[in-house]
């Protein structure tokens, strides 16, 4: 069954991407010529269930590579902040540098960005990939990954004006709003194929530690109060990642360029949530 939230302009199918056989079918039968491959365990769940995550990050996306190549397909695979790791250089981080993630998230999205590569010099595969910072939707719930206190820090300073953050208040990350995300996806699966030098881009829109971001939302909700309870798996998590993503390739081969800033992203967030919520009453 269609979920209720998902428009009914095209086909709707339920699979599981460690069901080779049926992901064939579903290629095969629906003349499917391109794949975007979004099935993942998130950062904070994988530690907490590192045998599924291998099995959907990692077999899940051999099944997809296989059927690709098989196919003649083309393959959008996103990655993340979370593929670099301590080691990596922070402020900012390159395309190309040093990668030892410490997740196993991070780890299986090393793994798809080195597979897809290898895909493409071998077998022609056109894999395309893009290392998003923290997405943040007023949309979507959070689902198991580092930065989803810059999704819930929204929503409860609408509702309650209280929000217990589990990150330390100086903890500076890449983030991203959905808009920006969307568009810099289809931008890329649009760009023409000469015009990628790499298979891989960072793409990058703004950094901020919940401090700043609380700042931010208090210039519109005053009275919002946010203490601190951190989370040591996530914190540790976080410490490993980015502070800023340079980007300067995706700008430089296929014209990337963010919308959302800062005080942009809190005022969009905002009326966002309360247009929600009044909708929610008017029923």
């Amino acid at each position: 069954m269609q979920p209720q939230d998902i428009p009914d302009r095209s086909p709707f199918i339920f699979s599981d991407i460690l069901d080779y056989k049926n992901l064939r079918e579903i290629v095969v039968n629906n003349n499917i010529s391109w794949l975007v491959h979004y099935s993942a365990v998130l950062s904070a769940v994988g530690e907490s269930n590192v045998a599924l995550a291998k099995e959907v990050n990692i077999t899940g996306l051999h099944n997809i590579l296989d059927i690709a190549t098989e196919h003649g397909l083309r393959v959008f695979v996103p990655s993340t902040i979370g593929a670099f790791g301590p080691s990596s250089p922070k402020d900012p981080t390159p395309d190309l540098c040093v990668q030892r993630p410490r997740t196993i998230y991070g780890v299986s999205k090393v793994h798809a960005e080195l597979m897809g590569e290898y895909y493409h010099h071998r077998y022609g595969l056109d894999f395309r990939c893009l290392r998003y910072p923290g997405i943040i939707s007023a949309d979507s719930q959070p689902g198991g990954g580092t930065t989803d206190y810059a999704v819930q820090i929204f929503h409860a300073a609408v509702k309650t004006g209280c929000f217990e953050c589990n990150l330390r208040s100086d903890t500076r990350l890449p983030m991203m709003y959905i808009d920006d995300c969307l568009r810099a996806t289809l931008e890329i699966l649009e760009a023409p194929a000469d015009t990628l030098i790499s298979r891989t881009y960072n793409i990058n829109a703004m950094s901020f530690t919940p401090h700043s971001l609380t700042q931010e939302i208090q210039k519109v909700l005053p009275d919002l109060k946010v203490t601190y309870n951190v989370d040591p798996v996530r914190q540790s998590i976080a410490d490993g990642w980015p502070m800023v993503l340079e980007d300067s390739a995706a700008r430089r081969d296929w014209g990337w360029k963010h919308e959302y800033d800062l005080p942009e992203l809190v005022q969009t967030m905002l009326t966002h949530i309360n247009t929600g919520n009044q909708v929610a009453q008017a029923y």
